[in-house]
């Protein structure tokens, strides 16, 4: 019984300490990726995803810096690489878990970089893509305010090319604040960006 009781203790032990260590990355690596260091921080994501597996955000924190470097690096040589990058490590997420929303809308905002990077080349082919993972993404979780924000930037995008209403959109961007404003993270390190963004995207729509 004893012995029983000390195994017990020792799993929990290294449980907990597990754990800590994982928080503690994380923590790390969100750091270096707001003190303007996305490469540190991409690398430091990448660790964490190798020592913990059965965590997905690790791998989604590389997909989602790597991919945001891809915008800030429009028709430079490094967007290919960078998405090279970001696709991998979403891949082996998405592999796991096909639904999970916050996955969907980085393969999304993926396919937007590269029509960003080459309009005449990949405009036509990857745009119906996106539309199409921002509604399945929309259908599982319609109340996930970067679901409907991403959503509604990416259309508001193709409406003032074609010189359409954009007032319908500014109408989901206002749904998205409100949706923040309400929506519950489910664990530690859950995404949370989006609502500054949204505020911005709503002062443009009354410009």
């Amino acid at each position: 019984m004893d012995k029983f009781i000390l195994i017990l203790a020792v799993f929990f032990t290294n449980l907990i300490f597990s754990q800590n260590n994982y928080e503690e990355g994380m923590t790390h690596a969100l750091e270096l990726w707001e003190q303007g260091k996305p490469n540190e921080a991409s690398d430091f994501f990448e660790r964490i995803a190798a020592a913990e597996e059965n965590e997905w955000l690790p791998n989604y924190y590389v997909s989602l810096v790597n991919t945001t470097q891809a915008f800030e690096n429009l028709g430079t040589n490094k967007v290919k690489d960078l998405i090279a990058k970001a696709q991998s490590a979403l891949d082996k997420e998405l592999n796991i878990d096909p639904e999970n929303t916050e996955l969907l809308i980085v393969q999304a905002l993926i396919y937007t970089a590269l029509i960003a990077d080459d309009p005449m080349n990949n405009g036509q082919k990857l745009a119906p893509k996106v539309m199409s993972i921002y509604n399945k993404a929309e259908k599982i979780d319609p109340k996930n305010p970067r679901v409907i924000l991403s959503k509604a930037q990416f259309e508001m995008g193709s409406a003032k090319y074609f010189g359409t209403d954009t007032q319908p959109i500014c109408n989901r961007i206002e749904k998205s604040l409100t949706l923040f404003d309400t929506f519950k993270t489910q664990t530690a390190f859950y995404p949370k960006w989006g609502r500054e963004q949204a505020v911005t995207a709503l002062e443009d729509c009354a410009k």
